[in-house]
C-alpha cells in the first residue's frame, strides 16, 4: 500500500493562539511495536478545547496535534508487531504506551502508569491523515461498522463506560447522569441503560430532553429548574444511588451531594475550567458518600464497548466536519452548543 511523504496536519505551536492546517506535514514511520495508521475519522473532545488552550493540568509537549479518538486502517507494520497486519480496520485510543511492568499496569491501570505516554499530549494526535501508534494500545474493529460513529468510542464512550463501572450502581439501581446530551454522556445514557441501571438525564436547556429520552433516560431533569434537587430525589424515589458527573463544572459536583442517597457514589469525569468544588464533609460522613475520579478506561474496557457497539445496542448521532472545521468546533464545545458528538474527516 503506498504511502505519502506528507499529509495534512492541525499543529499546534503555541497555546491559545489556534492551530495551524499544514499541508506538507511528515508522515512518520512505525518504530518497533508500531504501526501507521490512515486516519477516516477522529472525533473532538472537549479535552481538545483545554488542551489547545494550555489548560489541561498535564504537561503537553509542543508542537503537538489534537485527537485522541479515532478510527482507521493499518498501511505500515513496524517490527515484532504480529497481531495486525496492512489492511486490519482498528480504532485508536488516547493511550499511546505504558511501561506494563508497574502495580498499575499489572492490574489494567494502565492509565495510571508513571511512564503513561497519551496521544495529544505526549506525541502527536489523531488531527491528521496518517499517524503512528501503539500496536498494543491499537483495536480491531468489525469491518461491518461504520467508522465515524466508531471514532468516539475510543475516547467518550470507552471513558463513560468505565465512569459507569466505577460508580457501583447495581441493576434496577438509580443513576444521573449529568452532561448527558454531550458525546460522553449521549454514550453513558445507551451503556447505564444496557447494563440494566434506571437512568436520570440531567442537563441545561429543554431542546435537549427529546434526543436524552430517545437514547434511554427513563427522565429528563433541566439543571436550569430551581426545583431540579427536588425532581431528582422524587424521581429516583428518595436519591439516586450513583451520579457520573461527564459535565466540565463543579456545580453539578456539588449539587449530587445533595440528592444521593445514603451510601450513594459520585464519579467524577469532566475537567471544569475551575477545578476546585465545594462540598460538606459532614454530609459526606452522615451519607457514608464515595466520591471518585475516573479516566480513560482499559484495555478490556475498550474490547466491551466495541463488541457493544458491534451489536447495535449503542448508536450515537454523529456530525461528520472537515479538518479545517476544527476551531469552529471547538468554539462550539466551549459553548456547550453540540448535541451528540462531531468527528472530522482529515481529507476535507
Amino acid at each position: 500500500m503506498e504511502v505519502p511523504k506528507t499529509q495534512r496536519a492541525l499543529v499546534i505551536h503555541e497555546f491559545a493562539k489556534g492551530q495551524v492546517l499544514e499541508t506538507n506535514f511528515p508522515v512518520k514511520e512505525p518504530g518497533i511495536g508500531e504501526v501507521l495508521v490512515n486516519i477516516k475519522f477522529s472525533g473532538v473532545c472537549h479535552s481538545d478545547v483545554e488542551l489547545s488552550e494550555g489548560r489541561l493540568p498535564i504537561p503537553v509537549t509542543l508542537p503537538v496535534i489534537c485527537g485522541h479518538e479515532a478510527t482507521g486502517v493499518v498501511v505500515k507494520v513496524g517490527e515484532n508487531v504480529t497481531n495486525f497486519k496492512v489492511g486490519d480496520t482498528v480504532g485508536i485510543m488516547m493511550m499511546f504506551s505504558s511501561c506494563q511492568d508497574c502495580e498499575y499496569c499489572k492490574v489494567a491501570n494502565e492509565f495510571h502508569c508513571k511512564d503513561l505516554k497519551l496521544a495529544a499530549i505526549h506525541t502527536h494526535g489523531t488531527f491528521q491523515e496518517y499517524t503512528v501508534v501503539s500496536a498494543r494500545h491499537v483495536h480491531k474493529i468489525p469491518d461491518n461498522v461504520d467508522l465515524s460513529k466508531a471514532a468516539p468510542l475510543h475516547c467518550a464512550g470507552v471513558t463513560v463506560y468505565r465512569a459507569l463501572k466505577e460508580s457501583s450502581v447495581k441493576p434496577g439501581q438509580f443513576v444521573v447522569i449529568t452532561g448527558a446530551a454531550g458525546g460522553l454522556g449521549s454514550f453513558g445514557l445507551q451503556f447505564a441503560r444496557t447494563m440494566g441501571m434506571r437512568v436520570i438525564a440531567v442537563d441545561l436547556g429543554e431542546e435537549k430532553r427529546q434526543h436524552c429520552l430517545d437514547l434511554g433516560a427513563e427522565h429528563f431533569i433541566d439543571a436550569a429548574k430551581p426545583d431540579f434537587i427536588e425532581q431528582v430525589v422524587t424521581l429516583t424515589n428518595g436519591g439516586p444511588h450513583g451520579a457520573v458527573h461527564v459535565a466540565t463544572a463543579t456545580k453539578p459536583v456539588e449539587d449530587s451531594f445533595l440528592y444521593l442517597r445514603k451510601r450513594g457514589t459520585v464519579v467524577v469525569v469532566g475537567l471544569p475550567r475551575d477545578p476546585i468544588f465545594k462540598g460538606d464533609i459532614g454530609m459526606f460522613v452522615l451519607k457514608g458518600i464515595t466520591v471518585k475520579g475516573s479516566i480513560l478506561g482499559n484495555r478490556k474496557d475498550m474490547d466491551e464497548v466495541v463488541e457493544f457497539f458491534a451489536r447495535g445496542v449503542i448508536n450515537v448521532p454523529v456530525k461528520v466536519m472537515g479538518l479545517s472545521d476544527v476551531p469552529e468546533i471547538l468554539k462550539m464545545l466551549h459553548e456547550n452548543k453540540i448535541t451528540g458528538r462531531i468527528v472530522v474527516d482529515p481529507k476535507k
